[in-house]
Parts: C-alpha cells; sequence; structure tokens
C-alpha cells in the first residue's frame, strides 16, 4: 500500500489538479504510520494549493503524532486567525492544546470558552431549555451522540453500557455521526434506537433528537474527531450531558453537567470545567472484555525466562514527550539491563524512530535497549505483552483503553496521578482495581514506584497469575452496577430539571397573579377616583 500511495503522490499533475485526492493519499500514509511519506506529500499539496486550509491543518495534524505538541498548536492558532469560522481548525486547537504539556489550565478553558461562545453565535444566540415531556409512565429517554460507535475507545467502552440498560427505566437512542459501521457497531445498533446522523445538517440532527422526544442527551465525542458538539449549543433537550469521549471542559454552559468520578476529579479540577462535575459512584466508566478476549491466556512473566525485566507502553506516539523519555531513561539506568518496548503504528516511520532512539542516546541508554514495534492487528497487539513485565504509562496525558488492556494481559501499570482529568485515567483504573501503591503523586516517586517492581520478581509472578481475576472482579468491570449507578445520575439530573421547570411556572404564576391582583386594584382605585370626580345628581322631586 505504501509503496502504491507514494507512486501516486509523486504525480504532481493527479495531486495538482486534485488536492482532496492527494488529502486522503496523504491521510492514509498518515493513519498507517508512515509520517515521513505522509509529510512528503502534504508538501507537495502545499506547494499547489499554498492557502488551502485542509493542507495546513493535515500538518498540525501530523506534527501531533511526531510529538511537536508546540508545532501543532501555533499551526492550529495561525490557522484560527485566519480561518475563525472553521469548525476543525477550532476544534483542532482544543485537541493540540489537551497534548501540549506547556498549554496552562487558564488557556485551555480561554479556548474552550471562546469555542462556546462561536458555537452559541451560529445557533442564533443562547437557546431555552426546551420544556420536558409531560409524564407519561413510559422510560426515560437517553440519547447517546457520537463519532466512535465502532472499534474505537468510546464504542469499546460504551457498548456493554447501552446493552446493560433497563429498559423499563431507560429507553436508549443513539446518533452514530461517524462514517464507519463494524462489529462493534452492529451490536450498539441492537441494543438502541440506532440513527445514523453522519451528514445531516445541525438543525436536521436537532430536529430528529426532539422528534424523537429525548429527555437527556449525552455527547461521547466532546471537541475530538467527528464531533457534533455544535448541536448541542440549539439546545435539542431538556437535559444535556457530557461523558466518556473527551476530558475536558466543553465550554458550553448549556451542558447541564460532565460525568466524572473522584479519582479523576478531585475539588481543584472543577476549575478547569464550565459545566457542573457530578461525580459518578464507583467510576467515571468501565472496562468489558470483548468476547473474543475472554479466552486469551495469560503469558508467564518474560523475566523469568529472559533474567531481565523489559518495560512496555503501547500508547499513541502524540503522548510523548523529551520529559517522558528523560522519565523512562532514568527508570532504565536504576535497572541493569533492563529493556524498553514501545509499540504504536508510527513507528513504521524510520524518521520517528531515530528521533525516539536520539531522546534516550542523551540519557544514556543504547538504541539497542529500546525496541520501537509498528502496528498490527488487535489480537496480535495483546499477545504482545507476554514481552512485558510493567507497563509505563505515559503521562501528562494518561492511558485510557491501552491501560485496561494491559491489565487484563496479567501487566501492572505504573501510573503518575498529574492535577487534569486526562492525567488521572488509569489512576483512577487501579484505585477501582484495589491497586492504588502503583500510582505514584510525582515524577520520582513514578520512578521508584517502577523500579521497586521490577525488583521484586515474586510479586510480578503473583500479579502476571492474578491480574486479570482481580480486574474482572471489581467495579472497573462491573457492567450492570456502573449502569445503574449511571441511570440513577441522569435520572437525578433530569429530576432536577423537572423541578427547576416546575419552580419556573410555579414563579411565573405567583407573578401572573401579582401583576393580576395590583391590576384589579389600580382598576379598583380608578373606578373609586371617577366616582369621586362626578358632580352630584340632584335629589328627583317628589
Amino acid at each position: 500500500m505504501q509503496a502504491a500511495l507514494l507512486g501516486w503522490a509523486e504525480g504532481a499533475e493527479g495531486a495538482a489538479t486534485d488536492v482532496a485526492l492527494g488529502l486522503e493519499v496523504a491521510a492514509l500514509l498518515h493513519s498507517a504510520g508512515f509520517l515521513g511519506d505522509a509529510a512528503q506529500t502534504l508538501a507537495r499539496l502545499e506547494a499547489w494549493a499554498p492557502n488551502d486550509v485542509r493542507v495546513h491543518a493535515a500538518h498540525a495534524s501530523l506534527a501531533l503524532d511526531y510529538g511537536e505538541h508546540g508545532l501543532s498548536r501555533a499551526i492550529s492558532a495561525r490557522l484560527l486567525r485566519e480561518h475563525p469560522f472553521d469548525e476543525r481548525v477550532r476544534r483542532q486547537l482544543l485537541m493540540a492544546m489537551s497534548y501540549d504539556p506547556a498549554c496552562s489550565d487558564d488557556e485551555h478553558l480561554q479556548a474552550a470558552r471562546s469555542w462556546a461562545s462561536w458555537a452559541e453565535n451560529q445557533a442564533g444566540g443562547p437557546q431555552p431549555r426546551p420544556a420536558l415531556r409531560p409524564p407519561d409512565g413510559g422510560p426515560m429517554r437517553v440519547g447517546y451522540l457520537g463519532a466512535d460507535f465502532c472499534q474505537h475507545t468510546v464504542g469499546l467502552f460504551v457498548r456493554g453500557v447501552l446493552a446493560a440498560h433497563d429498559r423499563q427505566r431507560v429507553a436508549v437512542y443513539v446518533y452514530s455521526a461517524g462514517d464507519v459501521f463494524d462489529a462493534v457497531s452492529q451490536e450498539i445498533k441492537a441494543a438502541s434506537h440506532w440513527r445514523r446522523v453522519h451528514g445531516l445538517t445541525d438543525r436536521a440532527l436537532v430536529a430528529q433528537i426532539r422528534a424523537d422526544g429525548v429527555d437527556v442527551l449525552v455527547d461521547l465525542s466532546g471537541h475530538t474527531a467527528g464531533s457534533r458538539l455544535r448541536v448541542f449549543a440549539h439546545r435539542p433537550a431538556p437535559v444535556q450531558v457530557s461523558w466518556l469521549g473527551y476530558f475536558a471542559t466543553t465550554g458550553l454552559s448549556c451542558v447541564d453537567a460532565v460525568l466524572l468520578d473522584e479519582v479523576h476529579a478531585p475539588a481543584s479540577v472543577q476549575a478547569q470545567f464550565v459545566e457542573p462535575i457530578v461525580r459518578l459512584r464507583g467510576g467515571r466508566l468501565c472496562y468489558q472484555a470483548q468476547d473474543w478476549m475472554q479466552d486469551l491466556a495469560v503469558a508467564p512473566a518474560p523475566n523469568a525466562k529472559r533474567g531481565r525485566i523489559t518495560f512496555g507502553s503501547f500508547n499513541n506516539t502524540a503522548k510523548y514527550t523529551p520529559t517522558l523519555f528523560a522519565v523512562w531513561a532514568s527508570i532504565l539506568n536504576a535497572v541493569p539491563d533492563s529493556r524498553l518496548v514501545l509499540k504504536w503504528r508510527n513507528f513504521n516511520d524510520a524518521e520517528l524512530c531515530q528521533r525516539v532512539h536520539g531522546q534516550f542516546e542523551q540519557h544514556g541508554v543504547s538504541p539497542s535497549r529500546v525496541e520501537l514495534r509498528g502496528p498490527s492487528f488487535h489480537k496480535d497487539m495483546l499477545a504482545e505483552y507476554a514481552d512485558i513485565d510493567i507497563a509505563l504509562d505515559p503521562f501528562p496525558f494518561t492511558g485510557g483503553l491501552t491501560s485496561c488492556e494491559a491489565l487484563w494481559m496479567g501487566v501492572p501499570v505504573v501510573t503518575l496521578a498529574g492535577p487534569r482529568v486526562v492525567g488521572r485515567q488509569t489512576a483512577a483504573f487501579l484505585y477501582a482495581m484495589g491497586r492504588a501503591e502503583w500510582v505514584a503523586a510525582d515524577v520520582s516517586a513514578y520512578v521508584g514506584v517502577a523500579v521497586a517492581l521490577a525488583s521484586d520478581p515474586s510479586s510480578l509472578l503473583h500479579w502476571r497469575t492474578r491480574l486479570r481475576a482481580t480486574m474482572a472482579n471489581s467495579p472497573l468491570c462491573d457492567v450492570a452496577g456502573f449502569t445503574r449507578a449511571l441511570e440513577q445520575t441522569l435520572a437525578g439530573l433530569l429530576h432536577g430539571a423537572q423541578v427547576q421547570q416546575l419552580e419556573a411556572w410555579e414563579q411565573t404564576v405567583a407573578t401572573l397573579e401579582t401583576r393580576l391582583r395590583m391590576t384589579q386594584a389600580a382598576h379598583q382605585a380608578y373606578a373609586q377616583a371617577l366616582l369621586a370626580a362626578l358632580p352630584e345628581q340632584p335629589t328627583a322631586g317628589i
């Protein structure tokens, strides 16, 4: 595929007449991990179409996967100044800021508020809360809107919850804004009133949600790719909630709650959000291994056979930073003869591999100790945990599904709990499993936990054989319990909106009654004044 795509990209004549097709080629190269080839294709496109915002936006996305967070953010910020009405550019800037360790909480919050102000203007200004449906004794209608109801982190986390909803209490509506339909999509479709809304305008989507009589609308995408978050500015549902698919504020004051938990959101986190934080009992989310994963065997601890410790991380390269590489190098230097395996599709790219090896060499770690692996099928990727003794979680952007899968395959995960929601994901999983000792509060403790685990082969052997059962029997994997808690939370939010609506009606009635009394009193006073002003009538003679 790479050779075919490159052959097309080098044919300048074809791309010059169809930039959109050239962008598709660049996107395919990028998605397959051939970053350098994608960059060359984009450079040719930029020469042919120097003012095409799509080409520059693709450059910003590419920079993010290279770990060039500042560059990605700078390109996105420039594009926003030049194209203030391009929603994709606005969304891309917010994502770049989420990955950039140099971005402050206040900068991110202000950018989200700016997006929300723009979205509200697009919707015709702030919209009132629509009236709630009259109680009819039927189930609460909950709509889930997102772009990733497929073999994606969001789809895999949400599929079990949608199937576990109590149909006596909840009618599930799914609004799928993505263009992928696979086995996971089919599973979700079977558990819901499925609406494929890819391609619908905002107003058409709003009309569909209102026609379905949705009581609570849940966003699962935030500002990630394919999001339809702008629809929320139209206020299509009485209660609107942000959950699961995003890790920061939407910026919208018309979103009534963001669903987190105590570990993801200590009290200090509220300052990072426009929306009120509602903490779910038992955790922000739950994990359910796919059916075919139940039979995957947990391999023996590799250190017992090789006589050395192998660390690993199978996370997105966009999460890697020079600081993180320095910390990982210090762990390798503290554990003699240890190795590190990093795996992600972008390690198909020779230049990225050289950059990463160069980072470790700066800290005295030979490239021979850092193995970089490219992509593989999901099942094959999970089998590669047979080579890993200890997983190292990146920071400040920690793992989500990746951490759950490492734990499922019997591999302990060491994490650093940061000050933001996105920096506390793995910590929340470990707390739910009762493994708080693998959660570090700072860099020094992070190194200490990793080195201590590496120095205790008996503990590694113990957890290799018991970690999956510990995980499966913990709140992290209690799909039914989690779903009941979610239902109670959503019902509570709906009840709160009903109370507010009733109070508003009562206040309106009271105001009208007061005005009526005042009008009646004024009329009575006016009538009395008129009577007093009339001349006396002569008494008729007898």
